[in-house]
């Protein structure tokens, strides 16, 4: 049995550039993908290790903070490379992707393939709205993830134009 493309948007709409992921989320749902879950998440991990299953194809979108930054760039991330960066670091409160993607492949709930599509961010302050720098940059981010949307179908053997429906959750 083939799974699905889960394509989960990681944000807070209302911590400014952190919404970015849920807006393209909010975007794809016009293009009505078939056997796809389009979903947002807060990133709490026991909650985005119940978004998928063992042959699902995830795509991750998220903002991310990069010292030195430069707002608007764009990244693709593998689960591996995410992982490895949270065995650089610790917290004892907020988990992060890296942190949640360990997590699934210590309890062996990775998925078939995973990948992040990222935006490095501006502003994480309060309120609604994105910086200029990832408004501009969301038109391509949309697009990459759109296309990878429509590769993970071909992978998984399901047919990779969108429907004229709501995509399946």
């Amino acid at each position: 049995m083939t799974g699905r493309v889960v394509v989960i948007g990681v944000g807070n709409a209302f911590r400014r550039d952190d919404g970015a992921g849920p807006d393209v989320i909010e975007a794809l749902r016009a293009r009505a993908f078939e056997d796809t879950l389009l979903t947002d998440s807060d990133g709490e991990p026991g909650r985005m290790l119940g978004l998928w299953g063992p042959q699902d194809a995830v795509i991750v979108v998220e903002v991310v903070h990069a010292h030195p930054g430069r707002p608007g760039r764009l990244h693709t991330l593998t689960a591996e490379w995410t992982a490895r960066c949270a065995a650089r670091s610790a917290s004892t409160h907020a988990l992060g992707l890296g942190e949640t993607f360990a997590l699934a492949a210590a309890l062996d709930r990775m998925p078939r393939e995973l990948t992040v599509y990222a935006v490095e961010g501006a502003d994480f302050g309060f309120g609604r709205g994105l910086s200029s720098a990832v408004a501009d940059a969301l038109p391509e981010l949309i697009r990459h993830v759109a296309t990878a949307i429509e590769e993970a179908h071909e992978r998984l053997g399901h047919m990779s134009a969108p429907s004229h429906g709501r995509g399946t959750a």
